[in-house]
């Protein structure tokens, strides 16, 4: 049935018809609104896809044919987008290649079964360090874009990340009192040794690679930061100062100030020649 306008007494009208306007109008406004909102979510998801799909590229470009092949041209292409989506993304060329690096990373190490950390933090790490290995033999392309296509004095992400991970299993060996030097100079340590190693047995021809080399690395690396015992079982200080030192975030019977002088004096006790 249809609505009819009704005139009063007055000669005007009722409210009925403005009341229909205003709910087209509200309506209208509901819709636009929404549509605004669906846009933006596509553009999300459309922006998300590009994303992905360019470092896919990228990555498949690196690994086919190395970081030459990486250009705008080449991975715009590969992707399907224009040069300047690429821009909006990342930036410039190195920050892709920080991504790519960041993506290759986490999908090895997710590739990996996780592993629970075991009572013995020497042999987990030797688990790393073996890990470590696996990456870059695995991805030489990638391995050799995360520790030797940067600046001097800047480091990828990716890197970063795999160093905090080894920083973490050196401050569990200190914790159980086998660290013999303080944390920093042993993490330096296992970080050169592991990294010129995968980047010799990059270099080698893979039928005259040393199977026994990176074994070898890995076991004077380790020898070279730990002792065979606990470190409070030995009389000497040096030890005793890395061990307390690495347990000393975990204490809160001192005040902010009274921990820093004391990490002070362990870092003396435990680095004399410092």
């Amino acid at each position: 049935m249809e609505s009819e306008d009704v005139t009063t007494a007055d000669g005007s009208r009722d409210g009925t018809e403005d009341a229909h306007r205003e709910h087209d109008a509200n309506r209208g406004h509901d819709a636009n609104r929404e549509h605004d909102a669906n846009r933006g979510h596509d553009a999300n998801r459309d922006r998300d896809g590009n994303r992905d799909r360019i470092v896919a590229a990228a990555a498949r470009l690196l690994s086919e044919a190395g970081p030459d092949a990486v250009s705008t041209r080449a991975v715009s292409s590969a992707a399907g987008v224009q040069p300047p989506t690429i821009y909006r993304l990342f930036g410039d060329k190195q920050g892709l290649l920080d991504a790519v690096v960041a993506h290759g990373f986490t999908e090895y190490l997710s590739s990996k079964t996780a592993e629970e950390p075991t009572e013995d933090p020497v042999e987990d790490l030797r688990a790393g360090w073996d890990l470590h290995i696996g990456l870059g033999l695995a991805n030489p392309a990638l391995y050799s874009l995360m520790y030797g296509g940067h600046r001097p004095g800047v480091s990828s992400p990716a890197s970063v990340a795999a160093f905090e991970m080894l920083a973490r299993l050196i401050r569990r060996i200190a914790e159980a009192g086998r660290l013999a030097i303080p944390e920093e100079r042993a993490a330096a340590l296992v970080h050169a040794a592991g990294c010129g190693t995968t980047l010799t047995l990059i270099a080698t021809p893979e039928d005259r690679r040393d199977p026994e080399l990176s074994r070898t690395a890995r076991e004077a690396a380790i020898a070279a930061i730990t002792t065979d015992a606990p470190a409070a079982a030995e009389s000497g200080p040096v030890a005793a100062a890395v061990t307390l030192r690495a347990a000393l975030p975990r204490t809160d019977a001192l005040t902010a100030s009274e921990r820093g002088l004391l990490r002070e004096w362990l870092d003396r006790i435990a680095d004399p020649a410092h």
